[in-house]
């Protein structure tokens, strides 16, 4: 059986390479070659994708990126089949993708063996990650769980708060009409509780919760 591929990349030596690649493999025909996620739907808009199989696109391209290409794909062409192939391997972004049901991820450096071993897994109705992939999206999903069972208390919060804004022990207890000792074991559990190191440990996560934003 043959199958019709469509390839999307903004870097004209990448495209080289990938039909370079397909040419070893006589039942893989590519239909179209794009700059960017814009010019893919556009020719799927007009001609429907029946009689295409895959679409392997990078994820940064200008106009419109593979991650809105890769939503916009699995809602109005469903049945075809989705390879993100890039040089981001970032957790949030598969997480995404996954969400959106892309069909595989494999990074741009991947060896020539794994890239047709993904496309052909795919074209056959199988997920294809690489494991370079599984290991971004499983320690991203890992940060998040923690990130989510470490609550503060309204107190801890603000005691944080002004610790980010470089306050003194004594400048925080007098705001809070706290006595030094209590701000002291504030602080102690603060680092404890947040699996920190110092101060500056607890200003980045201030600021990554949030409590700096004016």
């Amino acid at each position: 059986m043959n199958y019709n591929l469509i390839i999307a990349d903004d870097h004209k030596m990448f495209i080289d390479g990938m039909l370079s690649i397909l040419k070893e493999v006589p039942e893989f025909q590519v239909t179209l070659t794009a700059k960017n996620g814009a010019q893919v739907v556009k020719y799927l808009d007009i001609n429907g994708s029946d009689d295409l199989h895959l679409l392997i696109t990078d994820l940064t391209m200008p106009e419109m990126d593979g991650i809105e290409l890769n939503k916009i794909v699995k809602e109005k062409y469903p049945k075809l089949k989705t390879l993100v192939v890039s040089m981001h391997i970032d957790g949030a972004m598969i997480d995404k993708l996954i969400r959106n049901n892309v069909d595989g991820y494999v990074p741009k450096n991947a060896e020539k063996d794994e890239l047709l071993n993904a496309i052909t897994t795919i074209v056959n109705g199988q997920k294809y990650f690489s494991q370079e992939v599984k290991r971004a999206y499983t320690d991203a999903m890992f940060e998040e769980k923690k990130n989510k069972e470490i609550s503060l208390t309204t107190r801890e919060k603000e005691v944080l708060k002004l610790i980010a804004e470089e306050n003194t022990t004594q400048e925080i207890a007098d705001t809070l009409f706290l006595s030094k000792h209590t701000i002291e074991s504030y602080r102690k559990n603060l680092i404890s509780k947040l699996g920190v190191k110092n101060l500056a440990g607890l200003t980045k996560h201030a600021l990554k919760i949030g409590l700096l934003d004016a």
